[in-house]
């Protein structure tokens, strides 16, 4: 028996139920001024944009009910066109599949991040974009362009590794930037720390801040101060308040271990990096993507959240190497 719902990459031989997906969902939708011009697509006009940047189609028990169109212009980017859901799809989760299906592909091709064209007379499709993570990016009259910068997890074998992982994030970050580690006890918190600051060439040595909570260390160069806090002891997000950082995050980089659920409240943009231990021994079941074996192996997953990492080359930075 065939799955209820199957999202395929498709090409030029697929346009004519691709187009016919896209006429039902748009006439479906509010007139709007002005217009949507997705009624001119044509057979044709889908093809060629099919040929040059491929796209998906959604079927449920053979019945094409779902589609977008794929946009390569933007160059690490993978711009979402015409997403279409037939109304007799809706609320069945077509959409929120082929979203899914549609960043896997960008990161199958090394991209770092999607973006899209929503109408704000259409605030239903906003606060779906929204939910997914997409955040408004520019404006032009009724229309919002929105993005997203893909996640990624790195297999982190030993410490030398950690450090160039962390000289990585330097590479990125700026003043005014905040990160915000998580992971148990000796995941390697401190030491991403460590290698982050030695990247941005602050003022050593980088310990763990236990006893004092925070700690800034100021930049040998020109570049921008490190501010390395330990939330280990605090107890809510209001006591992140009393330690008055504030003053400091518009100039230094702020990392926050054992920060998760506190210290975002600092920005409206951070960098969410969970460092969790994997072992990757002989005999382990399940192996690493790397096929490296280590008695230290991490996996490390950088989330970004908010505007400022809007087409930032996280992915393709990060994986690198």
């Amino acid at each position: 028996m065939r799955p209820e719902l199957d999202v395929d990459l498709v090409g030029p031989d697929r346009a004519e139920e691709v187009v016919g997906v896209i006429h039902r969902a748009f006439a479906a939708r509010p007139v709007l001024d002005p217009p949507s011009t997705a009624g001119d697509e044509t057979v044709e006009s889908v093809a060629a944009t099919l040929e040059q940047h491929g796209g998906l189609l959604a079927m449920r028990r053979g019945v094409p009910i779902g589609a977008i169109l794929f946009d390569r212009s933007r160059p690490g980017l993978l711009g979402l066109r015409r997403v279409s859901v037939d109304p007799l799809g809706r609320d069945r989760g077509v959409a929120s599949a082929m979203v899914g299906v549609a960043e896997d592909v960008a990161e199958e091709l090394g991209m770092d991040g999607m973006w899209l064209h929503v109408r704000s007379e259409l605030p239903e499709n906003l606060r779906f974009w929204q939910r997914k993570m997409y955040v408004p990016w520019t404006r032009q009259g009724t229309t919002i362009e929105m993005g997203k910068t893909l996640w990624l997890a790195r297999e982190v074998p030993d410490v030398a590794a950690m450090h160039r992982l962390a000289a990585g994030v330097a590479t990125l970050v700026r003043a005014g930037d905040l990160i915000v580690l998580s992971g148990d006890l000796g995941a390697g918190k401190t030491t991403f720390t460590q290698g982050l600051g030695a990247a941005l060439g602050v003022r050593g040595p980088i310990t763990s801040p236990t006893f004092v909570i925070a700690r800034t260390h100021p930049n040998l160069a020109d570049g921008p101060a490190l501010v390395h806090v330990d939330a280990y002891r605090l107890g809510d997000a209001a006591e992140i308040d009393d330690i008055d950082l504030d003053a400091t995050t518009d100039e230094a980089v702020t990392v926050v271990e054992w920060g998760e659920g506190m210290a975002e409240q600092l920005s409206d943009s951070w960098l969410a990096i969970r460092i969790e231990t994997r072992t990757a021994m002989p005999g382990d079941p399940l192996g690493t993507t790397s096929g490296v074996e280590s008695e230290d192996m991490r996996v490390v997953t950088v989330r970004p959240h908010g505007p400022r990492w809007l087409g930032v080359p996280l992915r393709s930075t990060l994986l690198r190497g």
